[in-house]
């Protein structure tokens, strides 16, 4: 257990540093240029999906993601006992990446964001991202292509950035990380309600199209994410 929990935490951690710090850079980097800002943001994050998953899969799963083990668990791929130390360490690591992409860049550790993403385009956004994302994951597990798993969940965020107007965060722990930056990345801790009830929202969807795909409970497979 020691072990599946340091690779989440430390996964979640540099989820969240990625993520940050690179938007960080971007709009550093490329100032009032919101379309390159975005460009870099996603290919970053989606490069370090890939490196991630790759590296942490065998270990914990590379989850970094609560609605993901959550789903691992009704799958009976996943202990219970694991859910909510797996929850509480990706969310912790979440924000202690944020922290120390602050820190990197020279900002104040703690930078509450002032980015404001509350609108029903963001919540049908959230929703619908993370649906995908999550249906993504349990096909591939299901056809026994888990090598398939790091290369399919960082391409599908990143594009993902694009065309969903809430940027898909489609992760619970991650949001909660994202406040503590007032940078692009961003997000109000007054938005983080919504978006954490749409991407709650958003695993009840996917369930429903996984029963409609005729995709099953399994105890086979390993499961990784974003």
């Amino acid at each position: 257990m020691r072990q599946k929990l340091t690779a989440e935490f430390v996964g979640s951690a540099f989820l969240a540093l990625i993520v940050i710090g690179s938007g960080i850079a971007a709009q550093s980097l490329s100032p009032r240029q919101p379309g390159l800002e975005l460009l870099v943001n996603a290919a970053a994050t989606g490069a370090g999906l890939f490196v991630l998953i790759s590296i942490f899969g065998p270990v914990s799963g590379a989850h970094f993601n609560p609605l993901v083990t959550i789903l691992q668990w009704i799958h009976r791929r996943f202990a219970s006992t694991l859910v909510a130390p797996y929850a509480i360490v990706q969310t912790a690591g979440c924000v202690s990446g944020a922290l120390l992409a602050n820190v990197m860049f020279g900002h104040p550790a703690i930078e509450w964001s002032t980015h404001h993403r509350q609108s029903l385009g963001h919540a049908v956004s959230e929703v619908v991202a993370t649906a995908g994302l999550l249906v993504t994951i349990e096909l591939l597990l299901r056809a026994r292509s888990d090598a398939r798993v790091p290369a399919a969940v960082g391409s599908y965020i990143a594009s993902a950035y694009f065309f969903a107007s809430s940027t898909s965060f489609a992760n619970p722990a991650i949001t909660v990380g994202r406040m503590f930056t007032n940078s692009f990345a961003g997000i109000s801790p007054s938005s983080v309600p919504a978006f954490i009830g749409s991407q709650i929202l958003g695993a009840a969807v996917a369930l429903l199209l996984l029963r409609l795909l005729s995709v099953g409970p399994s105890s086979e497979g390993v499961n990784v994410d974003a």
